[in-house]
């Protein structure tokens, strides 16, 4: 199956792109500007294919032939939506790396049609979302009665360029947790409390992350909120911030901040991706207060990123599956962030009890 890596010229598209081709893989790499992509298809000898993503049968059309795509291309909320439109008239299996709310949601709301085209559409197959699905998951059958799914993770290294527009592009839309099966607003700086990663007792606060649609839409866990380590002043600084939501919603100013995110943010370089390492961390509890607790250290963001999405590709172009729209860890199991270069075996702990291992399948 001829398969295509669009947005192939960014900083994690060209790092995908490099390691399929140093695995023996040939995708077709594609993109919206030829000029930015023939460096990349030079190095590598890849075939090249450039095409916008305004009109769905343009898509369709550039998706000629291709039997899968990892989209890259963010922000994902502009670019997912016609790109996944394109597969659905293609027949193209769609993956991402998003860990955009809203991609999540629309994905999923395209589940009939994907069953009936035969599409798989699964979104986050990078470090947004497979570390915290796959947490989620090995919970929800630790603990199959559970209503109250927490997840978090303590992340070293810096963002590239498309994270940071795509956090510009979202800064004005604060926090989200998902609370009696509802996806709901809550302030920046909601709901602190003390966490221990795996690094030590820190404090937490809840942020706007994929999971609070991933996991629900995969564990049926009704009351979800996903939470990362900050320092005491920055709680007080993201409340302070609510102030200027309204502001910051102004499409002027998004594309203000999108330009200067993308300006002076460059990702981390390869030493950093190699000696990083990110702590997962997550906990369920049922109505009548039984509770687990679950750790996985994992590699840095951006290589987890790279040898997900391969994975899943990779499996993917091996054994075919119905179509429909999945998380990585339906389609994969809670066994795939394991198999994963740098990441040891998720461990779930009872209340009061060791840790135990989950076997590395």
């Amino acid at each position: 199956m001829e398969w295509m890596i669009y947005g192939a010229n960014g900083y994690t598209g060209t790092l995908i792109a490099r390691e399929a081709k140093a695995r023996g893989m040939r995708p077709v790499i594609a993109g919206r500007n030829a000029a930015k992509l023939r460096p990349l298809a030079d190095e590598l000898g890849l075939e090249v294919r450039t095409f916008p993503l305004d009109e769905p049968d343009e898509v369709a059309r550039g998706l000629e032939g291709i039997g899968l795509v990892l989209h890259c291309a963010g922000p994902f909320s502009r670019t997912s939506a016609p790109m996944i439109e394109g597969c659905l008239r293609a027949a193209s299996q769609y993956l991402d790396i998003t860990g955009e709310i809203s991609v999540f949601e629309h994905a999923y709301a395209q589940d009939e049609r994907a069953r009936d085209a035969g599409v798989v559409l699964c979104p986050g197959v990078g470090f947004d979302v497979i570390p915290t699905d796959c947490v989620a998951s090995a919970l929800a059958d630790a603990l199959p009665d559970a209503t109250q799914l927490l997840l978090g993770f303590d992340a070293d290294g810096g963002v590239s360029p498309g994270t940071a527009r795509t956090a510009a592009e979202s800064a004005g839309e604060g926090g989200r947790i998902r609370r009696d099966g509802q996806l709901i607003k809550v302030p920046l700086g909601y709901a602190p409390r003390r966490i221990d990663f795996g690094r030590g007792t820190t404090t937490a606060m809840t942020i706007p992350w994929g999971d609070v649609v991933t996991a629900h839409y995969g564990t049926g866990i009704p009351n979800i909120g996903v939470y990362v380590p900050v320092r005491v002043p920055v709680i007080a600084l993201a409340r302070m911030a609510n102030l200027l939501r309204p502001v910051l919603r102004a499409e002027p100013v998004r594309r203000a901040l999108r330009s200067l995110a993308g300006r002076y943010a460059t990702g981390p370089d390869e030493a950093t991706r190699d000696r990083g390492a990110t702590h997962v961390w997550g906990e369920v509890r049922n109505a009548g207060g039984e509770a687990r607790t679950a750790r996985i250290i994992t590699a840095n963001a951006y290589a987890l990123t790279v040898t997900g999405s391969l994975a899943v590709v990779q499996n993917l172009l091996e054994a075919p599956v119905a179509g429909g729209s999945y998380t990585p860890s339906m389609l994969l199991g809670p066994q795939l962030v394991e198999s994963l270069p740098g990441s040891g075996p998720i461990r779930i702990m009872r209340s009061g009890d060791d840790a135990t291992s989950r076997s590395r399948g």
